[in-house]
């Protein structure tokens, strides 16, 4: 693990006690996290992305902004719901972020998680599909929008056009050169995981995976990463590509973060989502040196070079902030973390 970052799932509505986190309370607070996580050194800040939810569905302005106001750190999503997507759309607005952002986009997509609306990609216009999930239809955006940012031409010049005109196909602009590498598939089983080895592009490994026959969380993802790397390299693609995983992980460092996740600690868990036997990891919460130790033990923590702490966001940004900073300073350093500032671990 040589970076760590935070999953949020931008969740926003009542909190209790007639209290309520707005929509745009939830996006302001997630750029203010992300400042305070980029003065910590903290590499990466990353969002779920559903639609006809709670949550954050449109993460792009978010992206814009967080770009605008740090200097280091990588955001990104996980994952945007193809399904919903117009490749083109999409393209334009990805490369426009990585300019903003001089190239810290990580731009994690895939077929989407389960929803709580019924094919709601339809009700956005997008009908067609023949599996039943929408799967064929997720890939097939997918594959315009990779052709689509590495700068294929997807529409023919106008030769009479008077703003230019032309021959042959013009590419979408504005044309962001690096994204290509800088873009992920969100896999939840070693078919998956596959896929997206051969197609060349970063694995960001799910919070569960579809799986599920008595074989621990982590030894199953890291199968699958071993999966995704063989994919990649049977297919001849250059350079190593990146991995991600993502954990409920929190330092126990004070009363009230005992109070909190103190009695968080969990195995395992197995259940059906999206009609499949699934396995999901289990919450770590303990004293910095105890975790420290239970971390090395997770063998695909081990194996990926990203970890995504999943948050409670809705907690605000000075309780995640510290969750953040106690993560950086007593357990992140042990386990190999590469900060982006040289001074934040000292």
């Amino acid at each position: 693990m040589e970076r760590f970052g935070t999953l949020s799932f931008g969740h926003y509505g009542p909190l209790g006690g007639g209290l309520e986190l707005t929509a745009g309370d939830s996006m302001l607070q997630a750029i203010d996290l992300a400042q305070g996580m980029d003065d910590l050194g903290a590499n990466g800040i990353y969002f779920r992305v559903h639609h006809f939810a709670r949550q954050q569905a449109s993460p792009m302005p978010l992206l814009s902004a967080i770009a605008a106001r740090t200097q280091r750190i990588e955001m990104g999503t996980g994952v945007i719901d193809m399904r919903y997507e117009n490749p083109l759309y999409l393209a334009e607005e990805a490369a426009a972020v990585d300019l903003i952002s001089d190239g810290r986009l990580a731009l994690g997509v895939s077929r989407g998680s389960p929803e709580s609306v019924v094919r709601g990609y339809e009700a956005f216009g997008y009908t067609g599909a023949q599996d039943p999930r929408g799967a064929d239809l997720a890939r097939a955006h997918f594959d315009t929008f990779l052709r689509a940012i590495e700068g294929e031409g997807m529409a023919d010049r106008d030769p009479n056009s008077p703003f230019g005109g032309g021959h042959g196909r013009q590419r979408i602009e504005p044309h962001s050169p690096g994204l290509r590498s800088r873009v992920w598939w969100g896999a939840g089983n070693a078919d998956s995981a596959a896929w997206a080895g051969r197609m060349g592009v970063n694995l960001m490994s799910s919070t569960l995976l579809t799986e599920a026959d008595g074989t621990p969380f982590a030894e199953l993802q890291a199968q699958q990463i071993e999966t995704f790397r063989d994919a990649w390299r049977d297919a001849g693609h250059p350079g190593t590509p990146r991995v991600s995983v993502s954990r409920s992980i929190f330092p126990i460092t004070t009363a009230e973060d005992e109070l909190s996740f103190g009695r968080s600690q969990e195995s395992d868990g197995i259940g059906y989502i999206d009609g499949f036997r699934s396995t999901f990891g289990k919450t770590y919460a303990a004293a910095p040196d105890v975790l420290v130790e239970q971390l090395k033990e997770d063998a695909a923590i081990a194996s990926a070079d990203t970890l995504m702490l999943t948050i409670p966001s809705q907690l605000g940004v000075e309780f995640n902030l510290r969750l953040v900073e106690s993560f950086a300073k007593y357990v992140a350093p042990e386990l190999g973390w590469k900060s982006t500032r040289a001074d934040a671990a000292g």
